[in-house]
């Protein structure tokens, strides 16, 4: 029986439809030891992220992903520049909905599926609302997706083609995960979060099982965008597992790259914290990773500590110019993403140091 654990008070519960959280108001982390990894395995499954779906806490014979797959993962993984051939772009904007988002939001709606759910909220700052909405589309199951009422209006417009109802809310992007998070109460529904359900980080956790394929090995460095920290996480529980069945040697090291006009992670790195205190965003481009409580921010930590890595915060100017040099080489970004690139630009890098950057989303999401 699959089973979730809270990361804070350590209290078991059944996992059941409209279950989200802990009674104390911790995340809940699944209840798994760490899947033995059959690599030979892999070629009996579709050119996708679902060839690693034995790795997944999915039941042996669970087909209810082929009824619901798009063809998501298996992001090219391409130089950057002939100049610096040790420094790779993952290029996540290659997906179904044209973000990494589509890694959890498949999972994620797989299990819906299987537990049966009629409908979901998911509240969202875009991409994550834009996925969900098209895995439910693909499950015939309702949507609810919370938005912000300024959130860019091409997100907007490809949430509402998937037939997904939005609802725009004034204020910060914690009022409108409060907000759905009242609704999930209210109508006692499944909460399709990206933050709070565990199954999203075993889509997500499938970006470093697709690099150790492509780079038959792990890189050093991981540098890597912080909002809520769901690519960050799952890039982390992936290689610890490749790490578990000997597959590598080494964790890679995560740079993680936030705002810092919205920068409550780097600012609890610096002071030494152990969890994230709440900021105010005083306003950033990079709308995808401005999160001013991100509720898994010990976990966050915790993983870049142990890969003896580190945060780096950037400015907007920062921001912009990375986006132009990225469009420069042929890689058209939305803004968020850019910060990636910007990251990369101010670290000091060793000489032949091996550096995955993803390229989170595509550049026409963007205002």
């Amino acid at each position: 029986m699959e089973r979730y654990r809270c990361n804070d008070c350590e209290k078991e519960y059944t996992i059941t439809p409209t279950l989200w959280r802990c009674a104390c108001g911790g995340v809940f982390d699944l209840v798994k030891v760490a899947p033995t990894i059959d690599i030979t395995a892999w070629n009996n499954y579709p050119n996708s992220l679902w060839r690693y779906v034995e790795t997944m806490p999915f039941t042996k014979d669970s087909k209810t992903w082929e009824q619901v797959t798009m063809g998501e993962g298996q992001t090219p993984l391409i130089v950057l520049d002939p100049q610096e051939p040790n420094t790779y772009v993952k290029v996540e904007y290659m997906m179904p909905t044209l973000s990494f988002k589509d890694r959890g939001a498949a999972v994620l709606m797989t299990k819906a599926q299987e537990l049966g759910v009629s409908k979901v909220i998911a509240d969202s700052s875009g991409n994550a609302g834009t996925a969900i909405a098209a895995y439910a589309a693909r499950c015939n199951i309702a949507c609810d997706i919370y938005l912000s009422d300024e959130t860019s209006p091409k997100k907007i417009a490809q949430v509402k083609a998937h037939g997904a109802t939005i609802k725009q809310i004034h204020g910060t992007r914690e009022d409108i995960a409060a907000a759905a998070q009242r609704a999930v109460e209210e109508e006692n529904v499944f909460y399709a979060s990206h933050v709070y359900n565990p199954y999203f980080y075993e889509g997500t956790k499938t970006y470093a099982y697709e690099i150790y394929e492509q780079l038959k090995g792990a890189p050093d460095t991981l540098i890597i965008p912080v909002g809520n920290g769901t690519l960050l996480l799952g890039a982390y529980y992936g290689f610890n597992e490749l790490l578990k069945n000997g597959l590598i040697e080494k964790m890679p090291k995560i740079v993680a790259i936030q705002a810092t006009n919205c920068a409550p992670l780097a600012n609890a790195y610096q002071a030494g914290d152990t969890s994230a205190q709440a900021v105010a965003n005083s306003g950033t481009l990079a709308e995808g990773i401005a999160i001013a409580a991100p509720a898994r921010s010990k976990q966050i930590l915790e993983a870049v500590r142990n890969t003896n890595g580190t945060f780096m915060a950037i400015e907007e100017g920062e921001i912009v110019s990375a986006r132009a040099e990225l469009s420069a080489k042929g890689f058209y970004v939305e803004v968020t993403s850019a910060v990636n690139y910007a990251g990369y630009l101010k670290y000091s890098k060793g000489l032949e140091e091996k550096i995955v950057i993803p390229l989170c989303g595509a550049g026409i999401k963007s205002k």
